[in-house]
């Protein structure tokens, strides 16, 4: 297991995450940044918050950014 970390970036701010989570791969740590962003999203969105430009950035231990997660890329638009 891989411990990965989903730092928030919002508009260039870097909110960290101190704490991480361990994942079986990169894809299961994708998978979980983007049913949060979806969670956060709906908060968001119920309490008329803006969320554009809002980002998970998932790294590994080193700080190697593995994958981009942007939170409007939670919502399913036609």
């Amino acid at each position: 297991m891989t411990r990965y970390y989903f730092h928030v970036r919002n508009h260039g701010v870097l909110e960290e995450d101190l704490e991480g989570a361990e994942f079986s791969s990169v894809e299961a740590a994708h998978d979980e940044a983007l049913k949060a962003a979806r969670e956060i999203v709906a908060e968001k969105v119920l309490a008329d918050d803006v969320i554009n430009g809002h980002c998970f950035e998932i790294t590994t231990e080193d700080g190697e950014v593995v994958r981009r997660v942007p939170f409007r890329s939670a919502l399913r638009l036609e």
